[in-house]
């Protein structure tokens, strides 16, 4: 799904100011070229000499109705991503008058007048101060004027559902619409010129029909299907809705949003949760996989078709709220519950990404200063949803959902280990349980790190093991390091690696041999990070000690040594898999005690699973890998031993089959070619297996 600016909250960011900036050079561009750059031009259209204006216009009307329509139809947008104005009949009406008295006046409208300005026209600069000197009047005079500010305010309509039809419908009445007004601007220009460009050319033939056409197909595009039969089921929900309007109802919805009291801002909501509001019923009505990734405590899970069932036992009983990412869908739905009479929902200001933002964004990160009170504030909410367990919770006063909520401890997305991206580890950076680990050289990372993220070198996990050098540690010196850097067996750790992937991977083998499985690799490192423009610094964090429990065991069950590998030799339903560079696993290199391979083992260097992307390096897309490896292993529960050199290149293997692709009997040969070459009762081989 496309995500907009608008959507996401991030209209005020450099990256959206840049675009809408990039967007405005383009469409001043455009209208100069098509003639908005001469006032004599654009007052043709009042003497019908010229049609430019009109031309111009419903091109651009036509190109965004079809193309945000066939989007909205493929579900490629989301309606909660895009801003629709809202439809203030008083204000609209004049406002239309004067702009359009203005325009016949001066032949500039504020837009092309600033095109007129870029080509020198100084009747554009006459009329861009005019606009200036007006709009400070407006300023001066508006409580004067403030009545016809909201004179008629009747929230967001859509003409098509006033015409009762369906937005395909709509669309394709407009476009014939269109058509012919190109054509009938094309005789006027010929009638009143006597020359014309394009009437009856082949180029507006073609035009027309093709324009016609893609209207007409958004009739099989999947929603119109839908769309039908959404018009077919509800017509008893719109005859109810006719109904209440009759008895006023309404004004009264009208009265209620002209009074803001149809919402509930965030800060209200994240103390009512802070205190167990009993009376609180929250709702979360995005998709069942963005509701299982995060959702606010004590949310229930209700999809918008379901809600007026689901909500029946509450109507009119506590404080409802929706919520989705941004406004759109939860408005829409609290105004269509109150319809049918429901006097208790409310919907949450500027949504999940909103509250976010407003609430628990830290006060380190926020561009405003921000005062002592409010960062107290902003700090108690942060401890309350990002440390809910350590926060006392009365029973009885508080519902058995939002108890659970509470209890609930901090979770990556998705079935961790896996991937989290920037984006996702931006939104989530100072919360409560995520330890960030940074695993480039001391140098990178005491130049700029990502704020709170911890320098360790991926050596530190490894030695000498039964003599065999460059080892992961054993279990109870992996946990003596955990506690160092205060990592506890209940936090979320994400592993931030710079060019090389396979440093993540290691350290990801050390918290598997502890158990500790809730990690995740930094997808695209550091690189990545840097990439997006996301927030560094080069502060130290404060680390607390902790004391990471061993309980004298290990949950290494991954794990095999020389013996293990040579048993499996002689059994068919084992793939060993050797990635080193293939220079070393024909012969033709070796820096080990011999050269060669384990008799039987097929190789796939670990590079090849790497891919080089903007500047950075990241795992290669999920189909790519799994086509590869299929290739190599029979299936997804065949018995795979890995192995490299010394377990350093075999970690990010290991990761790739077991957490990416699913392979369910991965095996991980960690002193690898290393004691292999070293003991010489081993086999080696320097030819490769045929495939």
């Amino acid at each position: 799904m496309i995500e907009t600016y608008f959507g996401l909250g991030n209209l005020s960011t450099p990256q959206a100011y840049f675009i809408s900036l990039l967007i405005g050079l383009l469409s001043g561009f455009v209208l100069e070229r098509a003639g908005f750059g001469s006032s004599r031009r654009l007052a043709g259209i009042f003497y019908l000499r010229d049609m430019a204006v009109l031309k111009v216009m419903f091109s651009a009307l036509i190109t965004a109705m079809l193309g945000l329509s066939a989007l909205l139809a493929l579900g490629w947008i989301e309606p909660d991503q895009l801003y629709f104005m809202p439809t203030i009949y008083g204000a609209q009406i004049i406002g239309g008058l004067l702009f359009g008295i203005g325009f016949v006046m001066s032949a500039w409208c504020p837009g092309t007048g600033a095109v007129g300005l870029a080509s020198g026209k100084l009747d554009a600069l006459i009329f861009l101060f005019g606009v200036g000197t007006g709009s400070i009047l407006f300023n001066e005079l508006f409580t004067a004027v403030k009545p016809l500010y909201d004179w008629g305010q009747s929230g967001v309509v859509f003409v098509y559902e006033g015409l009762g039809m369906s937005r395909m419908s709509f669309a394709f009445l407009f476009t014939a619409l269109a058509v012919a007004c190109f054509w009938g601007a094309e005789y006027v220009e010929k009638r009143g010129n006597g020359v014309s460009v394009y009437f009856k050319t082949p180029f507006l033939r073609a035009f027309s029909l093709g324009l016609m056409i893609f209207a007409g197909g958004l009739f099989i595009l999947p929603s119109a299907q839908d769309s039908s039969a959404t018009m077919a089921q509800s017509s008893e929900a719109e005859q109810s809705i006719a109904d209440a309007a009759a008895n006023g109802l309404d004004q009264n919805l009208l009265a209620r949003i002209d009074g803001g009291l149809d919402h509930i801002q965030p800060e209200e909501l994240a103390n009512r949760l802070m205190h167990g509001d009993p009376d609180l019923i929250l709702v979360d009505i995005r998709t069942s996989e963005e509701f299982r990734r995060f959702h606010l405590p004590g949310a229930l899970h209700i999809q918008l078709p379901d809600l007026i069932e689901k909500l029946a036992p509450h109507k009119n009983k506590g404080i409802i709220v929706l919520y989705s990412n941004g406004m759109t869908h939860p408005a829409q739905a609290s105004d269509a519950l109150y319809r049918i009479g429901f006097r208790n929902v409310y919907f949450l200001t500027d949504g999940l990404q909103g509250f976010l933002k407003t609430c628990l964004k830290p006060v380190s990160l926020r561009p405003e200063l921000v005062p002592a009170e409010i960062a107290d504030r902003i700090k108690a909410w942060r401890d309350f949803f990002y440390n809910r367990a350590n926060t006392p919770v009365e029973s009885g006063n508080v519902s058995a959902e939002f108890a659970s909520g509470i209890t609930d401890s901090f979770s990556l997305p998705g079935d961790p280990p896996g991937l989290v991206d920037t984006a996702w580890l931006e939104v989530n950076l100072a919360r409560r349980g995520l330890k960030v680990l940074d695993l480039r050289t001391q140098p990178e990372y005491n130049t700029g790190h990502i704020p709170g993220s911890m320098f360790v070198s991926t050596e530190t996990f490894r030695g000498v093991v039964n003599g065999v050098p460059s080892m992961l540690l054993p279990a109870e010196m992996l946990a003596m390091q955990m506690s160092q850097m205060g990592i506890d067996p209940t936090d979320a750790v994400v592993l931030v690696p710079g060019d090389a992937v396979r440093d993540a991977t290691l350290v990801g083998m050390a918290l598997e041999r502890l158990g500790h499985t809730h990690y995740a690799v930094l997808d695209g490192g550091m690189g990545k990070w840097i990439r997006d423009n996301l927030p560094i610094d080069n502060t130290l964090p404060a680390v607390r000690r902790s004391d990471y429990p061993l309980n004298g065991k290990s949950a290494d069950d991954f794990t095999v040594n020389y013996q293990d590998v040579l048993g499996y030799l002689k059994q068919s339903n084992t793939v060993i898999l050797d990635v080193r560079p293939t220079d070393y696993y024909i012969g033709k290199k070796s820096d080990e005690a011999r050269a060669g391979h384990i008799p039987g083992a097929v190789n796939r260097s670990y590079s090849e699973d790497i891919v080089e992307q903007d500047g950075y390096h990241k795992l290669r897309p999920r189909d790519q890998l799994a086509s590869a490896y299929a290739a190599l292993i029979p299936s997804k529960d065949t018995r795979v031993i890995i192995h490299c050199r010394t377990g350093h290149q075999a970690s990010q293997t290991y990761f790739v089959l077991k957490h990416m692709l699913g392979y369910s009997n991965v095996l991980y040969y960690d002193a690898g070619w290393t004691e292999w070459a070293a003991r010489p009762e081993l086999p080696v081989s320097m030819t490769a297996p045929v495939q």
